[in-house]
């Protein structure tokens, strides 16, 4: 894939990297040129000097060429603009833009873009390893608000249905439920045996709750 990457920050610099080793044509773009300082030796992309708001600097990152663009400088209001330029002007296929302050994140998705907040992702996944360090995450969407939790079931909850343990408040929903090695789509009427091995879809309140409520007992 031809790939832009807006911004040779710590994450631009860092995910230049790792595109350009998984074997994309990366382009890196910053308007400061001792930015690209921050890429590895070994990095054999192509850089670009120059401020990526000007469709002249983004014409010669090769743009129109472009599968891909990632903006992730530490500006929320200049991620969106060029982000947005790139979706609509441009006709870029996969846009990604980088949210710096959580606060900014409602006017990124304002312009209707595929945004990646570290700062929200990081805080929140902090939160659950001090909390909760015994959950295990499959799957993370967005910037974390839903995730995939695995879970084993207890000896007290053998033989009752996923009913009984999952409840629609705070929303939670069985995704897969694996025994001896074979998986299948449970429903609300499947009996639960000790040792299964339960995916549930849900948010941080969901798990922490299902968490409570494997500890205390289907009589609780």
């Amino acid at each position: 894939m031809n790939i832009i990457v807006v911004g040779c920050g710590r994450v631009g610099a860092e995910l230049s990297y790792r595109l350009f080793k998984s074997g994309h044509q990366v382009v890196v773009v910053d308007q400061n040129p001792e930015a690209f300082n921050r890429l590895k030796p070994d990095f054999r992309g192509r850089t670009v000097e120059g401020e990526a708001l000007s469709q002249e600097v983004l014409t010669r990152a090769g743009i129109e060429q472009a599968d891909a663009l990632a903006v992730v400088t530490n500006s929320d209001t200049h991620n969106a603009v060029v982000a947005h330029a790139a979706r609509v002007m441009f006709e870029v296929p996969n846009v990604i833009a980088r949210n710096y302050d959580p606060r900014l994140r409602p006017m990124l998705e304002a312009f209707r873009l595929n945004v990646v907040g570290s700062s929200n992702w990081g805080a929140q996944r902090v939160e659950e390893l001090l909390t909760n360090p015994e959950n295990r995450i499959l799957f993370s969407a967005g910037n974390g608000e839903v995730e995939v939790y695995e879970i084993v079931i207890p000896e007290t909850w053998d033989g009752r249905t996923c009913s009984e343990l999952v409840s629609p408040e705070p929303p939670c929903l069985p995704v897969a439920l694996t025994r001896a090695g074979r998986a299948v789509l449970p429903n609300a009427g499947t009996r639960l045996g000790a040792g299964d091995i339960l995916n549930v879809s849900t948010n941080f309140e969901g798990i922490t709750a299902l968490r409570a409520r494997l500890a205390k007992g289907p009589e609780a």
